[in-house]
């Protein structure tokens, strides 16, 4: 028996770090929403008790590292499952970028073996074990538009934003959260973007204070130690994007586009900067 599922990227439309918390994590709210750039999985049933990873991607890891394996991993063990796994990784989500990819490829893994092996997990439950292993899964497992508060873990459902065009652009760099986060000051930040203001711009799908409203307080961070993010992004103002913002901690900076007639001058003019540029749309 063979399961599909479609695991697709998202962007902080704004992010903001409010204390370092005791247990070493950061107090953030986020507004998250999905993009239609996806990963796909075939998940397929094995008898031999093992779990196996493939991709046709030569730059992730396929071990214990891959968060659908360390997914796979925490499903058999915690419902004693002595049946195996193949999970075929089709990436097409750059890594390192911001943009969730192996959250979002986890909490896949976690929806399509609750389907594969019949546990009859509510979304609620896949949430809580996938908080296990990162803050970005819990959002990943429903998608959608939301307010994260916590670590990311706990999530409001909102109403989605209007849908757009959505330019992403990644540098040939990789950036690491450990890092972004370790050196990010959070007494020292001055300008909180606004969770309530976003959402309110968000429940009233008006695209135009989406984009005033757009706001990351890890670029502060990410853009002094990558200048090239910074290019990057004054290359997507400069063109036309009618907001834009780096996501998470980044390096991939997106542009929120109303008229798909901007779309290819946008596009195009990237390509210049870097070779991983993707037009895709908001998901609703």
């Amino acid at each position: 028996m063979k399961v599909y599922e479609k695991a697709p990227a998202k962007i902080n439309l704004m992010l903001d770090v409010l204390r370092k918390r005791p247990d070493g994590f950061h107090e953030v709210e986020m507004i998250m929403t999905m993009v239609d750039l996806a990963d796909r999985l075939e998940l397929s049933e094995m008898k031999r008790d093992t779990i196996i990873i493939s991709s046709q991607a030569g730059y992730i890891p396929l071990d214990e590292k891959n968060l659908a394996f360390q997914a796979a991993r925490l499903l058999k063990e915690r419902y004693g499952i002595s049946r195996g796994v193949h999970i075929h990784l089709d990436k097409h989500i750059p890594v390192a970028a911001g943009l969730a990819g192996g959250s979002s490829d986890a909490a896949a893994t976690l929806r399509g073996l609750n389907r594969l092996w019949r546990l009859g997990l509510s979304h609620t439950e896949l949430q809580e074990l996938g908080s296990e292993l990162g803050s970005d899964i819990p959002f990943c497992v429903t998608g959608g538009t939301a307010l994260a508060t916590g670590r990311g873990e706990k999530l409001e459902p909102i109403f989605s934003m209007p849908q757009c065009w959505v330019i992403l652009a990644k540098p040939p760099i990789n950036v690491s959260t450990a890092d972004v986060y370790g050196k990010l000051r959070a007494d020292r930040i001055t300008n909180h973007p606004s969770a309530a203001l976003m959402r309110e711009a968000v429940e009233a799908r008006d695209f135009q204070a989406i984009c005033g409203r757009l706001g990351n307080v890890l670029e502060e961070v990410t853009l002094k130690l990558h200048p090239e993010v910074l290019r990057l992004k004054e290359a997507m103002i400069s063109l036309g994007a009618d907001g834009v913002l780096m996501s998470g901690s980044g390096p991939t900076v997106f542009g929120l586009v109303s008229k798909q007639s901007k779309v290819p001058r946008i596009y195009n003019g990237l390509r210049g900067f870097c070779n991983e540029v993707y037009a895709v749309r908001s998901l609703c």
